[in-house]
C-alpha cells in the first residue's frame, strides 16, 4: 500500500481525486498554506491531517505510516522541499520541474544517491493520447534514424486570467523566464526518444503585448525557443511556455525514413505518418491519418480516458505506484529531472548572450557536478522581493 502525502492541494486537485479512487494508495496527510479553505472541504479526504506547515506535515504523517510525498508546491521551489522529504526517508514524485538553479539540481542528484530514496518527475505531457501514439510509432523503428524533433507549448490568456494565476507580487508566474516552463514541449520529446539533451543554444523575443502588464508581470517576454543537441545525435527545436499567438501545441519527429506528427491542422485525435516514397514499407500509403485512441494501450488505456490532460494524469498515477511499491525504474528518475530544468535554465543564459552555446552537465558525474555546484543564479525572488541574480525578461529599449 503507497501512503502518500500531497503537498499543494491547489495544483494536486486532480491527482488527490484519483488517488481517492486508487485501491494501492491511501491520502495520508495533505499540507497546504491555505488551511482554512482545506478545511472547508474536509469531508472529501476522508481521514488525512491537514495543515498548513510542511515540517510538521512530515512528522505528523510519518507518525500516520507515510512513505511518500507528491509534490505539487510552487514551480519554483519544488527541490528544497523533495531535499527534505528524501532526507526524512520519503520518496518523492515532483509534479513541476526539479529544480530552479543548477545548485539545486546537483544537490537534489545527491540526496538521491545519498539516501536512496526514489524520486521523479511527474511530466504527463509524454502520456497525452497523441503522443503515446507518437512514442509507439517512434519505438518501432520505422523512422529509421532519428534526425530531428520540435515540441511548441503555448498557454496565454487574458488579463484576468493572468491575474487569477498570479496572486501576489512576488508569485513565480509573474517572474518566470520563457524557457523556465520546459517540460511540456521537452518532455514529450526526450520520453518519445529515449533522449537526454547535451547542449542548448537560445533565444527569446519580447511582446509588446505583456509589455503592457509590466508593473505586475515583470516577464514580458512572449517566446523561447530552445534548441539542443541531444546524446542520440538527434538535434531538437523546441519551445518553453510560450505566449504567442498560435492556438495549438504541437510535437513532431522526423527519421531518415518517415516521420509522425500532430498539432495545429491535423485532424483531433489523429497522428499524421509520412514516408518518402522509396521507403514507404510494401501495402502502406505515403501519408496515412492514423486513429490515437486509448483504447490501443489495453484496459489502462481505457481507464485513462476518464483522466485530466488527455489521460495523461492517470499514466502518472500508474509510474508513480510502478515506481514506488514495485519498484520498477522510470525515464524521468532524478538525472533526467536535472537535465530538463539544467536546459531551461542555461536556455535563459543563452537568450541573454545571444544564443551562446551552453553544454548540459552530466549529472550522473561527479567532475560535471562539481563545476555548477555553487551556481544559484535566480531570477526568481523570495516572498520578500530579495534575491534575484538575473532579469527575467530580454532587455528593452522601451523601459
Amino acid at each position: 500500500m503507497l501512503k502518500i502525502g500531497v503537498f499543494g492541494a491547489w495544483r494536486g486537485n486532480n491527482y488527490i481525486d484519483l488517488f481517492k479512487e486508487d485501491e494501492e494508495i491511501e491520502i495520508v496527510a495533505i499540507c497546504d498554506k491555505n488551511l482554512e479553505k482545506l478545511k472547508e472541504h474536509k469531508d472529501e479526504f476522508a481521514s488525512a491531517f491537514l495543515c498548513a506547515d510542511f515540517d510538521e506535515f512530515l512528522s505528523e504523517g510519518i507518525k500516520r505510516g507515510m512513505n511518500s510525498v507528491f509534490l505539487a508546491n510552487y514551480f519554483n521551489e519544488h527541490a528544497p522541499y523533495a531535499i527534505k522529504a528524501m532526507n526524512a526517508g520519503l520518496d518523492v514524485v515532483s509534479e513541476c520541474t526539479s529544480a530552479s538553479t543548477l545548485k539545486e539540481c546537483v544537490e537534489l542528484v545527491e540526496c538521491v544517491e545519498k539516501t536512496g530514496r526514489k524520486y521523479f518527475i511527474a511530466e504527463n505531457y509524454p502520456f497525452s493520447t497523441q503522443n503515446l501514439k507518437m512514442g509507439k510509432l517512434v519505438s518501432s523503428g520505422m523512422l529509421g534514424s532519428l534526425l530531428y524533433a520540435e515540441g511548441e507549448y503555448n498557454h496565454s490568456g487574458d488579463n484576468e486570467l493572468l491575474r487569477y494565476y498570479t496572486p501576489g507580487e512576488f508569485h513565480w508566474r509573474a517572474w518566470m523566464p520563457r524557457t523556465y516552463y520546459v517540460t511540456h514541449a521537452l518532455g514529450p520529446i526526450m520520453y518519445m526518444t529515449k533522449s537526454m539533451p547535451k547542449y542548448v543554444s537560445a533565444r527569446a523575443a519580447h511582446s509588446d503585448l505583456l509589455y503592457e502588464l509590466r508593473d505586475w508581470r515583470h516577464n514580458y517576454d512572449g517566446t523561447g525557443i530552445m534548441f539542443c543537441e541531444m546524446d542520440n545525435g538527434m538535434i531538437a527545436r523546441f519551445t518553453g511556455c510560450t505566449a504567442m499567438a498560435s492556438d495549438y501545441s504541437r510535437y513532431r519527429i522526423c527519421g531518415d525514413r518517415a516521420s509522425v506528427e500532430w498539432g495545429g491542422y491535423i485532424e483531433e485525435g489523429k497522428v499524421r505518418r509520412f514516408f518518402f516514397e522509396h521507403t514507404k514499407p510494401e501495402g502502406e500509403e505515403q501519408i496515412s491519418l492514423l486513429d490515437a485512441d486509448l483504447s490501443d494501450f489495453g484496459e489502462d488505456g481505457i481507464k485513462a480516458k476518464n483522466a485530466g490532460h488527455g489521460g495523461g494524469d492517470y499514466w502518472i498515477v500508474k509510474e508513480i505506484k510502478d515506481c514506488f511499491i514495485h519498484g520498477k525504474d522510470i525515464f524521468f528518475d532524478v538525472y533526467a529531472g536535472a537535465a530538463m530544468s539544467a536546459t531551461a535554465i542555461l536556455g535563459w543564459r543563452s537568450c541573454l548572450n545571444h544564443g551562446e552555446n551552453f553544454k548540459i552537465p552530466d549529472f550522473r558525474n561527479k567532475e560535471e557536478r562539481d563545476k555548477v555546484r555553487s551556481d544559484d543564479l535566480t531570477p526568481f525572488p523570495d516572498q520578500n522581493g530579495n534575491g534575484i541574480t538575473l532579469p527575467c525578461a530580454l532587455p528593452f529599449d522601451g523601459e
